[in-house]
C-alpha cells in the first residue's frame, strides 16, 4: 500500500469512522513521540538543555506560566 492509497482511504471514511482513525492516529504519533524523547533523554541528547533550563532558573530568568 502506497501513501497515495492511505490518502484516499482516509479521504472516503464517513465522518464518524474518520474521527476515530484520527483519534487512533493521533495516539499513535503521541506514543511515538514520548518513545523518541524517552530515548533522546537516555542517551543524553537533551542534557544541555535541561542545563540551560536550570541555569536560567538559577539566575531569576524565569516566570511562573
Amino acid at each position: 500500500m502506497t501513501i497515495e492509497d492511505l490518502e484516499k482511504a482516509v479521504a472516503k471514511l464517513p465522518p464518524e469512522q474518520f474521527a476515530e482513525f484520527r483519534a487512533w492516529f493521533e495516539a499513535l504519533d503521541a506514543a511515538r513521540f514520548d518513545q523518541k524523547i524517552e530515548r533522546d533523554a537516555k542517551a543524553g541528547k537533551l542534557d544541555a538543555s535541561a542545563d540551560k533550563a536550570v541555569e536560567d532558573f538559577r539566575k531569576g530568568h524565569a516566570r511562573e506560566l
